[in-house]
């Protein structure tokens, strides 16, 4: 998903803030699901944050058309590895890892044999 840097993204020096790269990330993760029909809620569970390692690699700036990229790492019952780049042209500027446990009612629920493929079709087309 192509993402256009706008005044509000950037802090005083002009530069994206570095909690913007994490709104990318999750903004493209989302369009992903409107994208093939779907909410962010599966038979009335979602995917909750659980841990993030995160590398400030490069600045993007004020009116620069970044893209955001994604890779499954591992699928296991109640959780999902996601890696997602956030590229300005040719050059990495930013990575993210993330931990994300299917959740329903604020606990892990183990996901079915349907959502772990749809997952794979996702993010993997």
């Amino acid at each position: 998903m192509q993402i256009r840097v706008y005044y509000d993204d950037t802090d005083a020096g002009g530069i994206v803030y570095h909690a913007n790269y994490l709104k990318f990330c999750e903004r493209a993760r989302s369009e992903l699901f409107f994208e093939h029909g779907k909410t962010l809620s599966i038979d009335g569970a979602h995917f909750v944050v659980r841990h993030i390692d995160a590398d400030f690699l490069k600045s993007a700036k004020l009116g620069d058309m970044v893209e955001v990229k994604h890779e499954i790492l591992e699928i296991k019952n109640t959780s999902l590895r996601l890696l997602q780049n956030v590229w300005l042209d040719d050059i990495k500027i930013f990575e993210m890892k993330s931990l994300m446990v299917f959740a329903k009612n604020g606990k892990p629920c183990k996901m079915s044999l349907e959502v772990k493929e749809f997952l794979n079709t996702m993010f993997n087309a």
